[in-house]
C-alpha cells in the first residue's frame, strides 16, 4: 500500500476561512491518521487576488493551531518548488505535452466561449495553427474534451459521478500570460508531487471529470477524492469570505482559543465515536473517511462558545491564569492577588476576552453604586430588611475572623452563624456577596470575593451596605 499523501494548498488572498481551515484539518488528519505525509502547496497563480501578508496568515494559522506540514515552501522535500509561481516552466511544458497526446489545443480566440461549449479552435489544422503561432497571435491553451461519451469518477463520500462528456467545456489550462489556471496546475502538481489522496470542497464535483480526463491523457494514475460537504452560517446561506463571517483570526480576536477552534471544526461534517472534547492527537486516532457526512455543516457559534469554556474549565489553574491575566491590566487597579481571581472566573468564563471578563470583575476596585433592588432574591428568601438583619448579624463576625485566605474555614463560619440564627445559608451569604459588590451576578460568593477584597476592604463595604440599607429601609419599612 502507497504511503497516503494529502496536501493543501491555499491561495494568499486574505484571512484563514473556517471553510478552509477545515479543510486543511482534514488534510491533515487524513495523512496522519495512516502515518502519511501532509504538503503545504501555495498556490498563488491568480496574482490580481493575492494580498500581501496573506501567506504569512497561513503559516502562522497551521502553526498555531499544529497542522505542522511535513512538506512546503520552508520545508523543501523532493518535488518543489511547492509556491506554484515559481513553478511556471513546468506548467508551459506540460501544457505542451498535452497538445502532442490530443489533451489540449491552442486557443486564438478573442472572445469566451461559452458553458459547456467546445472551442471551434480545436478544429484548426496544423497548418493554421503554426501560421498564427509564427505570425506572434496572443493565445491561450484549451482543454480538448471528448464530443461523446461519460467521464465518471468515485468520491469516498458521494460515491460514483458521471458527466456527458458533451457538456463539458474546453476550459482554459494556461493564459496568454504563461500562468496556469487552477484547473490545470492543481492536475500537474498533484501528480508530480505524489498527491494520491484529494481533499476539497464539494464545489469542485462539477469539474473533477475534466481534471480525470487531464489524467487520463496523461496516462496518469487517478487520486483518491474526498469532496467535504460546505460549512454554512445557516440552512441556506454558506460561510463566506465576501460576507465577512469569521474567520481563524476574528474568533481568536474574540476569545477563542486555537484548540477549540480546532476541535469544533472537526465536527463540522465529521462524526466522532463518543466524546466531542478531542486533542489533536486524539483526533488523528480516530479520523476515519467513512465518518464525514454528506450533509452540509451549519457553523454554530454557540456551540463553539461552550467547546472553548470547557477547554477553559479542564486546564490547570496556572495555564488559566497565564491565558487570562493580560485581560486584568487597567481593568483591576487595586492590590489583589490575581491568581485568586482566575481562580473564581474560570468555572464561569467561556472566552478569553477584555468584554467577558470586565463585567465580572469591575466591583474589585470599587464597590458599584447601592441598588436595593439586588438584595431581593426570591430563592434566598431575602429582602433589603433581613438583609440589613443579616449583614449586622455577620459583620461582628467578620470582623473577628483573621484568615481571610481560608476559603473552608470562612464558608463554615458564616454557615454556623446562619444555624445558630436558625437561618439558611443564602439568608446570611446571599447578603454578604451583594454588600461586597452591588452586583446581582459575581463571580464566586461571598467567601471568595471577601479573600480577594481581603479583611480591610470586606469590612469598610459591609460597613457601607448597612449605612446605606438603614437609610433604605428607613424611608421603605415595607420593602
Amino acid at each position: 500500500m502507497k504511503k497516503i499523501r494529502t496536501r493543501f494548498a491555499p491561495s494568499p488572498t486574505g484571512y484563514m476561512h473556517i471553510g478552509n481551515l477545515r479543510t486543511a484539518l482534514y488534510c491533515y488528519l487524513i495523512a496522519k491518521h495512516s502515518d502519511g505525509d501532509f504538503i503545504l502547496r501555495i498556490e498563488d497563480t491568480d496574482q490580481k487576488r493575492e494580498v500581501e501578508g496573506a501567506v504569512d496568515i497561513i503559516y502562522d494559522v497551521l502553526k498555531e493551531t499544529g497542522l505542522n506540514w511535513d512538506e512546503g515552501p520552508d520545508r523543501p522535500g523532493k518535488v518543489g518548488p511547492y509556491v506554484q509561481s515559481e513553478r511556471l516552466p513546468l506548467y508551459k511544458e506540460y501544457a505542451t505535452k498535452l497538445i502532442e497526446v490530443g489533451g489540449a489545443h491552442y486557443c486564438f480566440c478573442k472572445e469566451e466561449i461559452g458553458e459547456n461549449e467546445k472551442d471551434p479552435c480545436r478544429r484548426l489544422s496544423k497548418e493554421e495553427i503554426q501560421k498564427r503561432l509564427d505570425a506572434g497571435e496572443e493565445y491561450v491553451i484549451r482543454q480538448t474534451t471528448p464530443e461523446e461519451g461519460i467521464a465518471d469518477f468515485d468520491d469516498e463520500i458521494y460515491g460514483h459521478i458521471e458527466a456527458p462528456c458533451d457538456s463539458l467545456d474546453d476550459q482554459v489550462l494556461l493564459k496568454s500570460d504563461g500562468y496556469p489556471t487552477y484547473n490545470f496546475a492543481n492536475v500537474v502538481d498533484d501528480h508530480l508531487m505524489g498527491i494520491n489522496v484529494v481533499v476539497r470542497g464539494n464545489e469542485y464535483l462539477s469539474s473533477t471529470p475534466k481534471y480525470n480526463l487531464l489524467y487520463d491523457a496523461f496516462n496518469w494514475e487517478r487520486p483518491t477524492y474526498i469532496h467535504l460537504p460546505p460549512v454554512m452560517k445557516d440552512e441556506n446561506h454558506k460561510l463566506s469570505k465576501r460576507n465577512g463571517d469569521a474567520s481563524f483570526q476574528d474568533l481568536k480576536a474574540e476569545g477563542y482559543l486555537p484548540e477549540a477552534i480546532l476541535n469544533y471544526i472537526a465536527l463540522l461534517g465529521w462524526a466522532p465515536q463518543d466524546e466531542e472534547i478531542l486533542s489533536l492527537e486524539e483526533l488523528i486516532k480516530q479520523f476515519t473517511v467513512d465518518r464525514i457526512s454528506k450533509a452540509p455543516a451549519i457553523f454554530d457559534k454557540t456551540k463553539l462558545t461552550w467547546m472553548n469554556g470547557m477547554y477553559l474549565r479542564n486546564m490547570d489553574l496556572d495555564t488559566f491564569h497565564n491565558t487570562v491575566k493580560h485581560l486584568y491590566a487597567d481593568t483591576i487597579t487595586r492590590d489583589v492577588d490575581l491568581k485568586e481571581v482566575s481562580l473564581v472566573l474560570q468555572p464561569r468564563l467561556d472566552r478569553v476576552n477584555k468584554e467577558d471578563v470586565a463585567p465580572m470583575v469591575d466591583f474589585i476596585n470599587e464597590c458599584l453604586p447601592f441598588d436595593a433592588a439586588i438584595y431581593k432574591h426570591k430563592k434566598m428568601k431575602t429582602n433589603p430588611v433581613n438583609s440589613l438583619e443579616a449583614l449586622k448579624i455577620a459583620l461582628p463576625a467578620m470582623e473577628a475572623w483573621e484568615d481571610y485566605s481560608d476559603d473552608d474555614g470562612m464558608m463554615h463560619m458564616q454557615m454556623d452563624l446562619a444555624k445558630a440564627h436558625e437561618l439558611k445559608n443564602g439568608r446570611i451569604m446571599w447578603p454578604i456577596r451583594v454588600a461586597l459588590s452591588n452586583k446581582a451576578m459575581t463571580p464566586g460568593g461571598s467567601v471568595e470575593i471577601a479573600h480577594i477584597l481581603g479583611k480591610e476592604e470586606t469590612l469598610r463595604r459591609m460597613k457601607q451596605a448597612i449605612a446605606d440599607l438603614e437609610a433604605y429601609v428607613a424611608q421603605n419599612p415595607e420593602a
